[in-house]
């Protein structure tokens, strides 16, 4: 009788029959160690809907042990969940790396050699899953996530330097109303005013669009004297900007405007010698100089 037959382990997963194994302790170990629990710390855990069932059975000789083919089986079920660290900037990510251990030796060099340019920067980790191994292949060594990370964190430093120069009590002139030639400049005294010019003016084709330097609310959309057709945007804590001699207005009182939106079109209304526009901004309802915050 054992000559006609053998023992082996009949497996089956999800309640069908997957074939045959020799040796299950060995089996076993062999998916713990390659599928279910790999030895690989950017695994974080792996799912299988269910994992191989075993029942020893009397086989016929004629019967042949299929691990390999099983093994594949079990390997094309799981679902591999891998965990990365990010150092992120100001919570944007900034690069990846393998282990917590990493991400905090990239962290901690950053705030010391950028000690004086980190107040306003947050930088820290965060742990990151994912199933896509594409992403886990962007992860780095640290001397790398140093190097990108020092190169963001300076960049963030001259965008806030930017701001902060384009700024005025909270209100951030983002945009500039329109691109030209400067024809003339805050405080100039010329001939065809009987005044110190108390805006700028920059010269740009009939029709160009002029646009919301910052964001606001249109309250005054009209004709008024020499300014021609002109828009007013009232901003935070008391600035407002001007937009004058406009042939085109095409925002109405109340309208909230986003910094870059199209809020008129150049022309040579009111009191003006050639298409431009005549630009201020208003602090309290006094004109200061706009090239403190745009057109430097």
């Amino acid at each position: 009788m054992l000559i006609k037959y053998k023992l082996l382990y009949k497996v089956t997963i999800l309640g069908k029959e997957v074939g045959y194994v020799t040796n299950k302790i060995e089996f076993e170990k062999l998916l713990n160690e390659q599928i279910i629990n790999p030895n690989d710390e950017k695994i974080a855990y792996v799912d299988i809907e269910e994992l191989p069932k075993y029942k020893l059975v009397l086989a016929d000789n004629s019967i042949i042990s299929n691990e390999e083919e099983i093994y594949t089986k079990v390997s094309d079920m799981a679902v591999t969940t891998y965990k990365m660290y990010a150092v992120a900037i100001n919570n944007k990510t900034s690069v990846y790396v393998n282990t917590i251990e990493e991400a905090e030796e990239t962290v901690n060099q950053i705030k010391e050699e950028y000690a004086s340019k980190l107040e306003e920067i947050e930088i820290g980790v965060n742990e990151i899953y994912t199933k896509n191994i594409d992403e886990v292949e962007q992860t780095v060594e640290v001397a790398s996530a140093i190097q990108t990370a020092e190169v963001e964190v300076l960049e963030v430093v001259k965008e806030q330097e930017k701001i902060k120069a384009a700024t005025l009590d909270g209100v951030y002139f983002e945009a500039r109303p329109v691109s030209g030639t400067i024809t003339s400049r805050f405080g100039a005294n010329e001939s065809i005013r009987d005044h110190t010019h108390k805006g700028m003016d920059i010269a740009a084709p009939y029709g160009t669009k002029i646009v919301a330097a910052a964001k606001g609310t249109v309250t005054y959309s009209g004709w008024m004297g020499g300014y021609g057709n002109l828009i007013i945007i009232t901003h935070e804590n008391g600035i407002q900007t001007y937009y004058g001699h406009c042939s085109k207005l095409c925002v109405k009182v109340g309208k909230e405007v986003e910094a870059g939106d199209t809020i008129a079109l150049v022309g040579s209304t009111g009191f003006s010698t050639g298409n431009h526009l005549h630009f201020e901004i208003r602090k309290n309802g006094m004109q200061i100089n706009p090239q403190k915050y745009l057109y430097k």
